[in-house]
């Protein structure tokens, strides 16, 4: 598959294990030769011999047992496995938690809510700059605990992934040998029956004829059935794994961006609020001594043109009575 930064879907996952699970054109020319050999030897037997009808009959009833073992304790380890995401939430619903939570923590310490300009008799004592600093110092320390339960949720998930692509493996095997099955059985099939119709048209043994359609073709179609059957749910439960292993990337990388980014944001913000606090404070201080800079000159100023007036009197009236 050519390289993508797009998750591909389910329908996509499952044309590529198809592909990828298919008998090689080596693996189908060695199928082939088989079926050639073996149908011969079914259409040859010797139908008074009991050991040799015997024979192919228990061929064909145990036909690929160890592949429908194997697929059986595959899926009911593969039900386990998927059960435990679901069970008490698992460790998905804990990640997921840890990322509500410092959701809801990040939502309460934005600073662009906070009142600088908060005036009143009990703006000094109940400042909402103060308080909000005070609550800061309480919740950082409730988000390093989330950021350590989000660390302890991703290496959980790092863990089900290296799990989860052991098992895709062997179900990706268990795939391969049902479709060589399948092919196998179908093959063979088409063999018996093409054989089995030459033989009416040219009039042969109908015994013969009878024996290979109700205690050969019919089992053996049966379990190609079986085959069929499984691989839908094989090929089912490596899409499932795929799916919940790829989400479990999404949210490994979802944790990894919280404590670099968004927790870094934070502390950015908090620390700007610090700093156009303390600007306030100083600006109010300025614009104070400004104000009364400006009082002390106008109150000078009067006192200047008062005091002038009454000397500017004196000064011209006569100094006697």
């Amino acid at each position: 598959m050519a390289f993508s930064l797009e998750l591909p879907n389910a329908e996509e996952i499952k044309n590529k294990v198809e592909a990828e699970t298919a008998p090689t054109k080596e693996e189908e020319k060695a199928i082939g030769g088989l079926v050639d050999a073996q149908g011969s030897a079914i259409m040859a037997v010797d139908l008074t011999d009991i050991k040799s009808r015997k024979e192919i009959t228990s061929v064909i009833e145990d036909f690929g047992s160890e592949v429908i073992t194997k697929s059986d304790s595959r899926n009911k380890m593969m039900e386990r496995r998927l059960s435990s995401y679901h069970a008490g939430g698992g460790n998905v619903a804990l990640v997921a938690k840890g990322l509500e939570d410092l959701t809801m923590e990040m939502k309460d310490l934005d600073p662009s809510g906070i009142d600088f300009v908060k005036k009143g008799p009990l703006g000094a004592l109940f400042n909402p700059v103060r308080r909000y600093f005070e609550r800061y110092k309480t919740a950082d320390q409730e988000i390093a605990e989330i950021v350590k339960s989000l660390d302890k949720g991703r290496d959980a998930l790092k863990n089900d992934n290296t799990t989860l692509e052991i098992e895709e493996v062997n179900m990706r095997n268990l795939t391969k040998e049902l479709n060589q099955k399948i092919a196998t059985g179908t093959q063979l099939d088409e063999y018996l029956q093409s054989a089995i119709d030459k033989a009416r048209s040219e009039g042969e043994d109908e015994d013969r004829v009878k024996f290979v359609e109700e205690e050969v073709l019919f089992p053996l179609r049966q379990r190609i059935m079986d085959f069929q059957s499984l691989l839908a749910v094989n090929q089912q439960g490596i899409i499932a794994m795929e799916v919940v292993r790829r989400n479990n990337n999404e949210l490994i990388r979802s944790v990894d961006r919280a404590k670099t980014i968004t927790i870094a944001s934070l502390r950015t913000a908090v620390t700007v609020a610090g700093a156009l606090y303390d600007q306030k404070i100083v600006l109010e201080k300025v614009e104070l001594l400004n104000k009364t800079t400006d009082q002390m000159i106008a109150a000078t100023s009067r006192m200047l043109k008062e005091q002038g007036a009454k000397i500017h009197k004196q000064a011209s009236e006569t100094a006697v009575s």
